[in-house]
């Protein structure tokens, strides 16, 4: 009996504003900022590059340079393109594990 290998695309999940701020949150738990950009760049493109820069007035170049490999998007991008995207940035007093 041989395995089925299936290629996972997290993309295909982020189909809508509630399973997107499911995903950033993970990634804002992380506290690793790289991550979070990356993880924003996902959702970015699960959307759509094209309807994203219509929705926030970015270009399209802006947002696959900010959310490339190399990328370091600013405070200023990431809040407007998670506001085109329909999810806010939030916050809650910090609870250190124990």
């Amino acid at each position: 009996m041989s395995e089925k290998i299936y290629n996972y695309v997290p993309a295909a999940a982020l189909d809508g504003p509630e399973a997107i701020a499911i995903f950033m949150a993970d990634a804002f738990e992380t506290g690793n900022a790289e991550y979070i950009a990356k993880a924003l760049g996902v959702v970015a493109r699960a959307k759509g590059m094209s309807e994203l820069a219509r929705e926030t007035g970015l270009s399209r170049e802006q947002l696959y340079r900010s959310f490339s490999e190399e990328g370091n998007p600013t405070l200023k991008t990431m809040l407007v393109v998670m506001r085109g995207l329909g999810i806010d940035l939030t916050a809650r007093p910090h609870v250190s594990p124990l």
